[in-house]
């Protein structure tokens, strides 16, 4: 399980482009998003890396990770 921060989330239009640039990488991740505090939780086989990079490639920012 990753967590990460994850900024310019405001709306599920965000939450939905998140959760579809890391099901990009990995179809079976599960994905909880926090939009209040800016969280992402991914359980997902996929290094954390290429999930980050996904991330910010959909235009969102990720602050940090872990």
């Amino acid at each position: 399980m990753y967590q990460l921060q994850v900024e310019n989330m405001s709306c599920g239009h965000c939450v939905g482009a998140v959760t579809k640039a890391v099901q990009a990488v990995d179809a079976a991740a599960r994905v909880e998003i926090d939009l209040a505090s800016k969280q992402v939780k991914i359980d997902s086989s996929a290094a954390l890396p290429v999930l980050s990079a996904a991330i910010v490639a959909a235009g969102y920012p990720v602050t940090a990770a872990a």
